[in-house]
C-alpha cells in the first residue's frame, strides 16, 4: 500500500513539475499598433491571433497606441516586444536624429536596441478635406484649422514636413493634434478644414468621413515628392485610384512612407525567427484582416529596410532566399 501511494505521489509531483515548466515557458508578447480607426490595429490583432495560435506557448495581444513615435518609445521601455512603425521614424530612432535628438545638448540619442523584422506596405499620406470647404491644394491651407495627427505620431511628422514643402507650417496654420477618429468626427462636423491621415488605404477614418460628407483628397504632385525625398529619403510617390472612397471619383497623386515591424535586439533569436516565419507563412490571415494586407508580400519584406535587422528575422529570410 505504501509503495502504491509513493508511486501515485510521484506521478502527481511529476505532473505538477511538467505543468510548472510549461507555465514558465509561456511567453506573453504585446504588439504596439495604433488607433482603432487606422490600419495598424486590425493587422496587429490578426498578427496576435496568428502568433497565439501558431507559435508554441505564445500569448500575443495587440494594444492601441499613439502610433509610430509613441510605439518606439514603448518598445524602448520594453513595455512591448513588437511594434508597427513607419520606416522614416524607425530611421530617426535608430540613428537618434529628429525627434530622438537630445535637444538640450544637441546630440543624437540612438536607440541601440531597435531592430527590424519586416517591411509591410505603403503608408499613404491622405490630406482630406470636404468639397464644401473650397480647398483644392495644400497651399490653400494657410490660416486653416487642420488635424496633423496625434502628438508623437508619425502622421504629425509627415504633416510638418509636407506643410514645409508648401511653405506652410504651424506658425501660419491652426494645427490640432488629433488621432484619426477624432479628426474624422471633427471634419464631418465641419469644425476642421482638413486632416492629415497617414495610413494604408482604404482607411477606416476616411471611410467614416466619406459615409457622411462629400470629401476631397488633396494631391501631392510627384515634383513635390521628389523635393521631399531630397531631404527625407523615405518618401515615395503613390497614386490613390478612383472610387477607393465613396464620392472620390478622381485619381489622386500623393506621397507615402512604408509601414514596417520592429522589435528589440534582446528578444531571443529563435523566438523572432518563429514570429517571422509565422507572419510570412500565413499571409492569408492578414489579407483577410484589412485590404492593405494584400500589399504585404515577401518580395518587399526586406526592401528599403532602414535599420539593422534582427538576427532571427535575418536567418529566416536567408533560409528562404528572400533578398
Amino acid at each position: 500500500m505504501r509503495t502504491r501511494w509513493t508511486l501515485v505521489l510521484g506521478i502527481v509531483l511529476a505532473s505538477v513539475l511538467v505543468g510548472s515548466v510549461h507555465a514558465q515557458q509561456r511567453v506573453f508578447l504585446s504588439i504596439a499598433t495604433g488607433g482603432t480607426a487606422g490600419v495598424y490595429f486590425p493587422l496587429g490583432a490578426a498578427l496576435a491571433e496568428l502568433w497565439t495560435g501558431k507559435v508554441p506557448n505564445m500569448q500575443a495581444t495587440a494594444q492601441t497606441s499613439g502610433a509610430a513615435v509613441a510605439n518606439i518609445r514603448t518598445l524602448e521601455r520594453a513595455d512591448v516586444s513588437v511594434a508597427f512603425v513607419q520606416n522614416d521614424i524607425a530611421y530617426y530612432a535608430f540613428y537618434g536624429t529628429e525627434m530622438f535628438m537630445d535637444r538640450i545638448g544637441n546630440k543624437p540619442q540612438p536607440l541601440a536596441q531597435l531592430r527590424g523584422m519586416a517591411m509591410l506596405y505603403p503608408e499613404t499620406i491622405q490630406v482630406v478635406t470636404l468639397r464644401s470647404k473650397g480647398i483644392n491644394s495644400i497651399s490653400d491651407l494657410k490660416g486653416k484649422r487642420i488635424a496633423v495627427g496625434a502628438p508623437g505620431s508619425g502622421t504629425e511628422v509627415n504633416a510638418r514636413q509636407i506643410l514645409r514643402a508648401f511653405e506652410l507650417g504651424y506658425y501660419n496654420t491652426r494645427p490640432d493634434f488629433l488621432n484619426f477618429a477624432e479628426a474624422a468626427d471633427q471634419l464631418k462636423d465641419g469644425v476642421l478644414d482638413a486632416a492629415f491621415i497617414t495610413a494604408g488605404f482604404p482607411t477606416a477614418a476616411v471611410q467614416d468621413i466619406a459615409s457622411a460628407r462629400d470629401l476631397k483628397i488633396l494631391p501631392i504632385s510627384r515634383d513635390v515628392v521628389d523635393q521631399l525625398r531630397a531631404t527625407y529619403p523615405y518618401y515615395t510617390s503613390v497614386t490613390i485610384p478612383p472610387n477607393v472612397y465613396r464620392g472620390q471619383t478622381e485619381t489622386v497623386d500623393t506621397a507615402a512612407v512604408m509601414a514596417m515591424l520592429v522589435t528589440r535586439q534582446d528578444l531571443g533569436e529563435d523566438l523572432v525567427y518563429a514570429l517571422t516565419a509565422t507572419l510570412w507563412d500565413n499571409l492569408g490571415r492578414l489579407q483577410a484582416a484589412h485590404a492593405r494586407g494584400r500589399d504585404i508580400t515577401t518580395a518587399s519584406a526586406r526592401r528599403g529596410m532602414p535599420i539593422t535587422m534582427h538576427a532571427g528575422a535575418l536567418r529566416y529570410y536567408r533560409e528562404r532566399g528572400i533578398k
